[in-house]
């Protein structure tokens, strides 16, 4: 088993010179994310926030809320190890331009996705559990992650009807900018 050091109930670093994620770590951190209010874990290979390639490994459960979001300045990949998500892109003024289904459960889904910088995005998750790995470029400034005023708050009691709300217009592929 592999050795972390934590930053936060949500952030580990990996205290290995050589990091190796294999199945162990991912059930340690699946039970991790369990135990934790949002739901939601992460593994970053990578020395330090100032490093120049960001590379995690994220678990998020299906109860997680990830707020639509954008990036400036920072292309981010997203590979699906296991699950299904739906990755939700935004305009400005939040209505849907795109769903990109990954489908790690399929032997035909499609696993990988590249988001150019400033795109507004949030993960509808599917399953029980989605582990992804995540790459971007460093440094992490928490001020180049943007949140629109038209996405609830997580924990939010409007956070519940959103997501609705989506699902509804992803079921019906009432989107498209």
């Amino acid at each position: 088993m592999i050795k972390f050091k934590k930053e936060s109930d949500e952030v580990l670093y990996v205290d290995e010179k050589i990091p190796v994620i294999g199945t162990k770590e991912i059930g340690e951190l699946k039970r991790l994310a369990l135990l934790n209010q949002r739901k939601r874990v992460r593994v970053c290979t990578h020395d330090s926030p100032n490093s120049k390639l960001h590379e995690m490994f994220i678990v998020h459960t299906k109860e997680c809320y990830v707020r639509p979001h954008k990036h400036i300045g920072k292309d981010e990949s997203i590979s699906v190890i296991e699950g299904v998500v739906d990755v939700v892109l935004f305009n400005n003024t939040g209505d849907i331009c795109e769903v990109i289904n990954l489908d790690a459960v399929s032997p035909v889904g499609l696993r990988y996705c590249r988001l150019p910088s400033s795109t507004y995005h949030m993960f509808i998750i599917r399953t029980e559990f989605l582990v992804f790995h995540e790459c971007t470029q460093g440094p992490f400034i928490r001020n180049d992650t943007i949140f629109p005023e038209w996405a609830p708050l997580d924990g939010s009691f409007k956070q519940e009807g959103f997501i609705k709300h989506i699902e509804s217009n992803i079921r019906s592929h009432q989107y498209g900018c």
